[in-house]
């Protein structure tokens, strides 16, 4: 059996094996979500979050493209946010990078790669901002997982511009931004702890009154 078709014949076995441990599982479901976290993550098929963080369906909110981008252009990214910030009320929204990631290191090479070109300038102009630092790193795996960790905190700056996020934080401590870095080589993730309240300083500029 091909795969796409073992597919279907594990779907079958993953509802008659959830309904036998709960009848009323699929019915529940369907009732709605309040889901605590918004996982902002890399489309690589090898980073699984429900896998690595343990939760169940309806716990996480996902949203995944290549290396974990909120562009302040991309409507896609933004409305996730959104959405999750004020209709699911989100506690936590997690960037997570990872280590070898296919996207940053395309953006590292400057390769033509027709269209992608547009999305990895995002991370190009990450490298632009930390490039004395990254030039000074001379192992490129090193220099390459650098700008992994840098990304990520640039993204979790760019969800603490947006203004309804803001808005959601004046009223009281949520939503809390976390940046994470996965690591394929052995499955930790690692918490960068960003430290918000120095975050928030440094956006002091872009603060809705």
């Amino acid at each position: 059996m091909e795969l796409y078709e073992q597919v279907f014949e594990n779907n079958r076995q993953w509802v008659a094996e959830s309904k036998e441990r709960d009848p009323e599982y699929f019915k529940n479901m369907a009732m709605g979500q309040s889901p605590e976290f918004l996982y902002i993550g890399c489309a690589d098929s090898r980073v699984q979050p429900e896998d690595f963080m343990g939760v169940s369906p309806g716990q996480v909110f996902v949203h995944r493209n290549i290396a974990n981008l909120i562009p302040n252009n991309d409507m896609n990214s933004l409305s996730v946010v959104q959405y999750a910030v004020e209709h699911l009320k989100v506690k936590h929204i997690i960037v997570c990078g990872h280590y070898g990631c296919g996207g940053v290191a395309a953006s590292m090479e400057h390769h033509d790669l027709g269209k992608l070109n547009i999305w990895l300038r995002n991370i190009e102009d990450v490298y632009r901002l930390y490039r004395v630092e990254l030039d000074a790193i001379l192992d490129k795996k090193a220099r390459q997982n650098r700008l992994v960790e840098l990304n990520v905190w640039e993204q979790c700056l760019n969800i603490m511009k947006l203004s309804f996020v803001q808005r959601a934080r004046a009223k009281g401590d949520y939503p809390k931004i976390h940046g994470w870095v996965y690591d394929l080589e052995n499955g930790v993730v690692n918490d960068m702890k960003i430290n918000m309240r120095s975050m928030m300083t440094e956006l002091a500029p872009y603060i809705i009154e």
